[in-house]
């Protein structure tokens, strides 16, 4: 999940670009239903990278989620697909936000929303300027791809909006049962992306769901809770989360009615 800091991963060493096969590792075919490669077959070096090729179709998404694995790739490679070794993940009931936020949000009038500007929230995650990193991996196709989950409900935004309507900062993910995969959040005012964050633990933990996934480690997300797992515990837990249903309309009927309840 990207957020002020890049949570993707560190690529060191030789990666796939178009037409070409600089690493051997599999190739995946035309059939979204076809499994993917066993996740501990991922390469040590890029860390975490399991496969490339296929599609993103939803049929391929809902399966690479499902078993914990995730595309990132930049614009002239091929699809790339990532199970890292160790995992970032945020309990819900172990979000840190500092005390100085929290009061501020006490008097700020701003409201929490969810799904109500699914696109505008991708597109500012994807124009958001991050650390060592030149454009975005929110290239058309992904772009196109998860609004394709979002409409099928899958795919999920959470909002801040300041006293003037305007959009504070936001985060999008996945959800498969009671798993939240987060893919990247964004500020445009101070603190936007961190109660956007916030409400979305509120949310998880009002509906029973006990995990957020962080994909690879950033100082900004281990600040604020987020921990290391290996990768065989955190398999463990998506499978048994991702059969697990949720209530009926997560998260909208789950949050808060504005961020001064988050202070």
């Amino acid at each position: 999940m990207t957020g002020c800091s890049s949570t993707v991963p560190n690529c060191a060493g030789t990666l796939p670009t178009a037409g070409t096969d600089t690493v051997h590792l599999p190739r995946l075919g035309e059939d979204p239903q076809a499994p993917f490669p066993p996740v501990d077959a991922a390469l040590a070096d890029p860390p975490g990278l399991l496969a490339w090729g296929g599609d993103l179709s939803l049929p391929r998404l809902l399966a690479a989620y499902r078993h914990g694995i995730f595309p990132w790739y930049s614009r002239g490679q091929p699809i790339l697909w990532w199970s890292p070794d160790p995992r970032l993940v945020l309990r819900p009931s172990e979000l840190h936000i500092a005390r100085r936020l929290r009061r501020s949000l006490r008097n700020s009038g701003w409201r929490i929303a969810a799904d109500s500007a699914f696109a505008k929230v991708l597109d500012s995650c994807a124009g958001a300027p991050r650390p060592d990193q030149h454009g975005t991996w929110i290239t058309a196709d992904m772009r196109r791809a998860y609004l394709g989950l979002h409409a099928a409900g899958h795919a999920h935004s959470v909002e801040a909006w300041d006293r003037d309507g305007a959009l504070a900062g936001g985060i999008y993910g996945v959800r498969i049962g009671r798993m939240f995969f987060g893919e990247s959040m964004f500020s445009a005012q101070s603190g936007g992306s961190k109660v956007a964050l916030a409400a979305l633990c509120h949310a998880m933990m009002a509906a029973g769901m006990p995990l957020l996934d962080c994909q690879v480690a950033s100082p900004h997300l281990l600040g604020l809770g987020a921990r290391c797992v290996g990768r065989d515990d955190f398999q463990r837990e998506v499978v048994g989360l991702v059969e697990r249903p949720v209530a009926a309309g997560w998260p909208r009927k789950f949050l808060p009615e504005g961020a001064a309840q988050l202070g």
